[in-house]
């Protein structure tokens, strides 16, 4: 039973996207593509300070599995702040 199982995983076609992301690995490519936003824009150091925060006062809650909403103290901190800057969450 086992090779009728590999005989169609074999005939599996690679994700689209997944191929289209392989191409954006290559530093020699500037990639148009939609999702992809400049790297050097991504918060790290604002977002060390909120996963420090988070591991520390729940981190093994944070970690587990759940819903696919996600952790809700870091939900609502995230709309919160959006509140703040005037952006409807």
């Amino acid at each position: 039973m086992h090779n009728i199982l590999a005989r169609r995983a074999s005939q599996v076609k690679a994700s689209e996207i997944r191929e289209i992301l392989k191409v954006t690995e290559n530093s020699d490519i500037i990639s148009f593509a939609g999702g992809l936003p400049a790297p050097e824009l991504f918060p790290v150091e604002e977002m060390k300070i909120v996963c420090q925060a988070i591991l520390a006062e729940d981190g093994m809650k944070a970690l587990q599995y759940s819903t696919t909403e996600g952790y809700k103290p870091l939900r609502e901190m995230i709309a919160g702040r959006m509140r703040a800057l005037g952006i409807a969450a």
